[in-house]
């Protein structure tokens, strides 16, 4: 057995241990673990260090979530758009394959948590399908595959299905949605990065959402993939107490990118049942990402985005920079709120395509007429033609 499969066994995950652990109320304890249970693994907890911290809030269950209990299960419609169990086909040329139930850390904001942790709803028994589907629909060149956590399966098992991925033509890029580099860093080790670049081109969605959670281990698990050519992007949920705070994200982004991390995403909470104590106002947001842009680096700005409630996808939220545009200009305000005039360009392209359209009739014209006279006729119709004042006037110019 692996360290990282028995830090997994070793994990908090029972009525008496939340009790005793947490002193959390008996009653409370077992109704919580019915509403989607628990797994606490002994490296992330030991990044706690008093209760009610921003570690602690991530994956200690509260009371909260037995008060939200009316909100949608699946308020991004993955289900509904679920062509064959274990896929969800959103986007054109990319879809998401869940591939196990089982996460090393179940985190209390999970946006999936009707299935996850329930091998009845994720189950390997629907990988066959999920194959199939993926070869028959030859637009999907992108693979992102979930759970669950993927990095939960064994080196063996994950192996398989990348193989099989790999089978298939169409098939460009395989992403990893793991969370395992940041709440059980010991996973990443050298057989399963010599595994990954078997099968480039890999990438790694991860998921830190605090400075905390960068660590020694958590930074050696990150430069072992970059080392062997698999990149990290992060995706940070905006969670109220727990990095709501612009100097906390820009601490965040900016020792991502020293672990050789791109931050990717910053999401507004999803409307998730027994998450909702979790949403920020869609300002705060704003104000996150605005004292980010221009006051970092370009590559520490991730983008700001909301998955839409009913399946429409992420959205990107932008501070609003255009305060006045017209034909003629466009005034902008930068990050320090200084104002700026950009001048405008008349739009050419009407007037372009029309000189096109007559350049190629009167190419027509030219080789009728000339039919016949050889390599003469040739050098006349190659030769770019010149339009005169007279000839923008038969077009209407």
């Amino acid at each position: 057995m692996e360290l990282w499969q028995q830090m997994v066994r070793d994990s908090i995950h029972t009525v008496d241990q939340l009790v005793d652990k947490f002193s959390i109320d008996r009653s409370v304890a077992e109704k919580l673990i019915e509403f989607f249970q628990v797994r606490i693994n002994p490296y992330y907890l030991s990044l706690i260090k008093y209760p009610g911290d921003p570690i602690w809030m991530q994956c200690v269950p509260d009371i909260k979530e037995l008060q939200d209990l009316d909100a949608d299960e699946d308020p991004l419609y993955e289900d509904a758009m679920s062509p064959v169990p274990n896929i969800t086909h959103r986007y054109p040329d990319r879809a998401l394959f869940l591939v196990t139930s089982q996460c090393g850390l179940y985190c209390r904001f999970c946006t999936r948590k009707r299935k996850v942790g329930n091998s009845e709803k994720i189950s390997m028994r629907g990988l066959e399908s999920a194959f199939k589907y993926l070869e028959a629909h030859t637009e999907i060149r992108d693979v992102i595959l979930s759970g669950g956590d993927p990095l939960m399966l064994t080196d063996v098992m994950l192996e398989k299905i990348l193989k099989r991925l790999r089978s298939i033509p169409h098939i460009e890029i395989i992403r990893l949605g793991t969370k395992m580099p940041c709440v059980l860093p010991q996973r990443i080790t050298p057989k399963l990065c010599d595994m990954l670049k078997k099968y480039h081109p890999v990438y790694v969605n991860t998921h830190f959402n605090h400075p905390w959670e960068i660590t020694p281990e958590s930074t050696k698990a990150c430069e072992m993939l970059a080392n062997n050519g698999v990149p990290v992007g992060n995706q940070m949920v905006l969670m109220k107490n727990i990095n709501d705070d612009p100097a906390v994200v820009k601490e965040l982004m900016q020792k991502l990118l020293k672990i050789r991390v791109r931050p990717y995403y910053i999401y507004m909470a999803d409307e998730t049942k027994g998450a909702n104590h979790f949403r920020t106002s869609i300002q705060k947001g704003i104000e996150v990402i605005e004292h980010l842009r221009g006051w970092t680096s370009g590559l520490a700005v991730p983008h700001f985005v909301i998955d839409a409630p009913g399946g429409g996808g992420k959205i990107p939220i932008l501070p609003n920079y255009v305060m006045e545009f017209d034909e003629e200009k466009i005034v902008l305000r930068n990050y320090k709120k200084n104002v700026y005039l950009y001048k405008n360009v008349e739009e050419e392209k009407e007037l372009s395509t029309e000189i096109m359209k007559f350049d190629s009739a009167k190419r027509k014209h030219l080789s009728k007429s000339t039919k016949g006279n050889g390599k003469a006729a040739t050098r006349r119709v190659s030769t770019p033609l010149r339009i005169s004042v007279p000839d923008l006037e038969e077009i209407g110019i």
